[in-house]
């Protein structure tokens, strides 16, 4: 029996219900600030007076939760038949506090697919510069080490058991035997691997790798308002409270002592609603600047590829020619005294099963 889906569950299941809780807990912190700022009010008025408040009190203090289940129900109703493109009231709190997650989560298994696809598809043997699209190397102006510096494509190599060679011309190409097509899987021809424009060299794989902004929040203009507005309310209600709590001469009882006792923690929750998204504010400037600037940086590493200048082009013709000299045929595969025949042979067949795979996914 496989424990990952159960595993899988569980963890949306527990972040479901953080986000719940604490959503919730802005609605029960209202509720409970205001109550108890009514009851402190009432001990004060004479037994009439507070008579009469306590009974307005206590037809008033539902009307909160009344009012704002009432929103988030008719919110979902409205969102389910907006085909769910939004969220609820009570996730739109923790989306609001805590936004939603990495949009780049698997961003290194995409890049690896990408680069794996990318290596095979031009016969197995690449240049540093066609790679560099893939990977996070800063903009050809903001190099500031010399341009035949190549070493961001040693994790390349060690990934996919790559290595450098020299053509006639000094150029450093990089081979990569494992993700060389055999000439049995090379479908049309020569034209796959020869060729003098990237962009048909490299067609049905994507340019350049781009990473995706944080969000703030996936929650609508509409709905930050009203939580914003409620956690005003909040934060507000807890500083009077607390002004309240500090001019009693009496002994405090029921309500206002069970509120007293929270107080602590009632100020922690309101203060944390909005320093909390101010931090993660000023934290997502910088971190959207980093990914718009190594988007950037890859971009215009692609677009040296589109229109290469002459010594880079013809350092890619020399990869495309050397790749289709070195397109390997089951019969004609070069074998190494490192490693037993048969695992060779087996380690061949594995290797191409897994990319065709690949290219299927």
């Amino acid at each position: 029996m496989r424990v990952e889906p159960l595993v899988d569950k569980a963890k949306e299941a527990g972040a479901y219900l953080a986000r719940v809780s604490f959503g919730t807990a802005l609605v029960a912190s209202i509720v409970l600030v205001y109550a108890t700022i009514i009851a402190i009010l009432s001990s004060s008025s004479d037994e009439d007076n507070r008579g009469r408040r306590r009974r307005s009190y206590g037809s008033t203090m539902f009307l909160p939760t009344d009012l704002f289940w009432y929103l988030d129900a008719g919110s979902s109703r409205r969102r389910r038949v907006e085909k769910d493109k939004g969220m609820s009231f009570i996730e739109s709190v923790f989306s609001f506090v805590f936004g939603n997650g990495d949009p780049n989560d698997g961003l290194e298994e995409r890049r690896w697919k990408m680069i794996g696809q990318y290596i095979s598809s031009n016969g197995g043997v690449v240049t540093a510069e066609e790679l560099a699209p893939y990977l996070d190397v800063p903009a050809p102006a903001e190099q500031t080490n010399s341009k035949d510096d190549e070493s961001f494509i040693l994790p390349v190599l060690l990934r996919f058991q790559g290595h450098p060679l020299v053509d006639d011309q000094g150029n450093i190409l990089y081979r990569f035997p494992s993700l060389q097509r055999t000439a049995s899987s090379k479908g049309g021809g020569s034209r796959e691997y020869v060729g003098t424009r990237w962009s048909t060299m490299s067609s049905g794989i994507e340019k350049f790798m781009e990473e995706k902004p944080w969000e703030f929040s996936k929650a609508n203009a509409l709905e930050r308002a009203m939580v914003a507005g409620l956690g005003g309310l909040n934060l507000f209600g807890v500083i009077i409270l607390g002004n309240l709590l500090k001019q009693m001469t009496m002994t405090p009882g029921g309500l206002i002592s069970f509120a007293a006792q929270l107080f602590p923690l009632l100020q922690i929750y309101a203060g944390s609603f909005f320093a909390i998204p101010l931090f993660r504010w000023l934290l997502l400037r910088k971190t959207n600047n980093d990914i718009a600037r190594r988007n950037k940086a890859r971009e215009e590493r692609a677009q040296e590829l589109l229109s290469p200048e002459p010594s880079l082009r013809r350092k890619l013709l020399s990869a495309r020619d050397m790749a289709q000299r070195k397109v390997i045929t089951p019969g004609e595969i070069v074998y190494t005294t490192e490693k037993d025949l048969l695992d060779q042979e087996y380690e061949v067949r594995e290797w191409e099963r897994r990319f065709k795979k690949l290219e299927s996914d």
